[in-house]
């Protein structure tokens, strides 16, 4: 059995959220690596590290805001392929890629590009 039309609908809609969630904190993690150079976004006084340890956090800290743009750029294509599935091939949406068997609701409400029925993390 596939997802009934207002199933549909609402995955549709999650997925609709979801992108523009993720659409608003790429944009934000852009403007702020835009705005200011490295001396202003760590808020220091002066250009010349005060400690080689502000150094290793500062590019620490880079180093994240670069893997969390990565990862929710990584979430964005899932979504647009979760939307492309839904639009294309609606009667299959929500069908396992792993095993076939029918992705329960509860976890597309929750991950509504999700392709399996269980996490692969797991």
């Amino acid at each position: 059995m596939s997802l009934s039309a207002s199933q549909r609908k609402h995955i549709e809609r999650r997925l609709l959220e979801e992108r523009s969630r993720a659409q608003r904190t790429l944009s934000r993690s852009v403007d702020e690596q835009a705005d200011g150079d490295e001396q202003d976004r760590s808020g220091d006084l002066t250009s010349m590290p005060l400690h080689m340890a502000d150094r290793g956090t500062d590019t620490m800290q880079q180093e994240l805001e670069a893997s969390n743009a990565t990862r929710v750029s990584r979430e964005l294509a899932e979504i647009a392929a979760a939307l492309e599935r839904l639009y294309q091939t609606p009667d299959k949406f929500g069908i396992c890629e792993d095993t076939s068997k029918e992705i329960p609701f509860a976890r597309l409400d929750i991950i509504p590009w999700a392709r399996t029925c269980e996490d692969p993390e797991k």
